[in-house]
């Protein structure tokens, strides 16, 4: 008569255990990344700004740009000159006695303000290029920041997969234990194992997705392996995006816009700098002549300017007009694009925080609910295994669809970040923003 109260006993006994087991790893996962050798977004960013190949290569071309200021910035050069006439002829010039020597020092004098338009153009092509960098900053920073995310994600879908392991074997022990009473058919136990297989083959196969993507992650700043184990922050701390217009007005002040607009000063300066080409520049020469045969000697000087220069240079010209007129309407393309790009991150931003939230107030709390209640009828006997199971996979699946919900809203969040180069919110005390960083540097 005691056997059966026994019996009960220890099956209360080992469910408990099976879900302090559960809790533990729980609470394994959901210690602070800190402690397990963890990466932060605005580490990451900041590696990826001082060590990026791609960002290496605008100081070499900031310092050819300089150089080229240096060369552009320098006056007109001297030439010295010698030269010997009468010389080595025939008859009374077969020699030297009646030669003619002039020694002489020439150069050019720069009219309608060549040297500054040649400096303007030099200054400009410098600030395309600077501008033009931090624009490719921001690329990058947007790179490392969805990569980031969606290795966070899959760091998510790690935790999901261990829980669905632990279920998984806390399914097995209960199924056994019906078996082995004789409530449930061998059939049912069989199941359960198969399933456990099955969610540690998974489980398997995203760990090697998890460290090849690590992997992935790292080559963004030059690095061949991971140096970190795991990555820190919160996939579900999306922020709201406000407005769409003043977005957009962000936008329209942002890098990968500014950069037009220096290249509109540029074409402007080259335009000035083409029809600075059409004033003719004078070439003068000054020296001394000396007549060989009667020992005198006589200054010589000479001035010279080419004829028709502005006819000759209407091409070039009407071309450098074409290039400036082009800037503009390429940014109103430009514009466009990031307009409809802006609008669309905007909208699936404000859909998956709203799914997010729907997903993990609402839907998750039921199904969690519903699993406990499922898993003490199945103790029972009033539930089948397929019945535990179903709910089981129901509450996986939902977490799994909030990971991904999740995860749209951040990377449409990092799209927005990187489309106004602005952050949606002031970053929290102790945390930088990777674009604040960017500024910083």
């Amino acid at each position: 008569m005691c056997e059966p109260l026994f019996r009960r006993h220890s099956e209360c006994i080992a469910a408990r255990l099976g879900y302090c087991l559960l809790a533990a790893y729980l609470l394994l996962w959901m210690q602070p990344a800190s402690a397990r050798q963890a990466l932060a977004l605005d580490e990451a960013s900041r590696r990826a700004i001082e060590y990026n190949p791609q960002l290496q290569v605008f100081q070499w071309r900031l310092q050819a740009a300089e150089g080229v200021r240096q060369t552009a910035a320098l006056r007109p050069g001297f030439e010295l000159g010698m030269e010997a006439e009468n010389v080595l002829g025939s008859g009374g010039y077969s020699g030297t006695d009646r030669a003619e020597y002039t020694l002489s020092l020439s150069s050019i004098v720069e009219l309608g303000g060549k040297r500054h338009s040649r400096v303007a153009v030099a200054d400009s092509r410098y600030a395309l290029a600077a501008v033009e960098r931090e624009a490719q900053a921001l690329d990058v920073l947007g790179q490392v920041t969805q990569r980031f995310i969606a290795v966070l994600a899959l760091q998510e879908r790690l935790r999901v997969s261990g829980l669905a392991v632990a279920l998984a074997e806390l399914s097995v022990q209960s199924v056994t234990r019906r078996v082995e009473h004789g409530a449930a058919p061998d059939a049912e136990r069989l199941r359960a194992r198969a399933a456990l297989a099955q969610t540690g083959l998974m489980h398997a196969a995203l760990e090697a997705e998890f460290a090849s993507e690590k992997m992935a992650l790292a080559t963004l700043w030059g690095e061949e392996n991971a140096d970190f184990e795991t990555l820190s922050g919160d996939l579900y701390a999306s922020q709201p995006a406000g407005h769409f217009e003043d977005l957009y007005e962000r936008v329209v002040d942002s890098p990968a816009v500014q950069v037009f607009a220096t290249e509109a000063r540029l074409r402007e300066a080259e335009l000035e700098l083409v029809r600075s080409q059409s004033s003719s520049d004078m070439s003068w020469r000054v020296g001394v002549k000396r007549l060989e045969e009667g020992g005198d000697s006589a200054l010589v000087a000479e001035l010279s300017m080419p004829l028709f220069t502005g006819r000759r240079n209407q091409g070039e010209v009407k071309a450098a007009l074409a290039e400036r007129s082009s800037v503009n309407y390429r940014k109103q393309s430009s514009l466009l694009a990031l307009r409809a790009r802006l609008y669309t991150a905007w909208q699936n931003h404000r859909q998956a925080i709203a799914a997010t939230g729907e997903l993990r107030e609402s839907v998750l709390p039921a199904l969690e609910a519903a699993l406990a209640q499922t898993r003490e009828a199945y103790e029972r006997g009033r539930y089948r295994y397929i019945d535990l199971a179903s709910v089981e996979q129901e509450l996986l699946e939902a977490r799994l669809a909030a990971i991904d919900a999740a995860t749209r809203a951040l990377l449409n969040q990092a799209l927005i970040e990187q489309l106004t180069a602005e952050p949606l919110s002031a970053p929290e005390q102790g945390v930088t923003h990777p674009r604040d960083q960017h500024s910083a540097n």
